[in-house]
């Protein structure tokens, strides 16, 4: 599940992973994201979703999806390095995240290193 206040990103994004085989829900909202998760019938193996977005920030978004999805996998993305998103206590350490703008290459291989961990 891709998750971008940005309708350019979602779509390129959504488009790359699906040219790579992979299923691909997407939300331009969290609450639209909550929403879709809550009426998928299959796992969610894994979450993208930007850190600074309307309604909620990505790590409240993650919690929400947790509580449903108790395996999901993480990215973060975000145009602030993650440094500063640290500093402001949105990301914790340790915390899968690939800051905007990123080649499509390395985003596919953050993608699988991610989910083969």
């Amino acid at each position: 599940m891709i998750v971008e206040d940005e309708k350019v990103i979602l779509e390129m994004i959504t488009v790359y992973l699906e040219e790579l085989g992979y299923t691909v829900l997407k939300a331009f909202t969290p609450s639209e994201a909550i929403r879709q998760a809550g009426e998928h019938n299959r796992e969610i193996d894994l979450l993208i979703t930007d850190v600074v977005m309307p309604e909620m920030n990505g790590m409240e978004l993650t919690k929400m999806l947790s509580s449903l999805y108790p395996q999901i996998k993480n990215v973060f993305m975000s145009g602030y390095t993650a440094d500063i998103i640290a500093q402001h206590g949105v990301l914790d350490e340790g915390t899968h995240f690939i800051q905007k703008p990123f080649h499509l290459d390395v985003f596919a291989a953050k993608v699988r290193e991610v989910l083969d961990s």
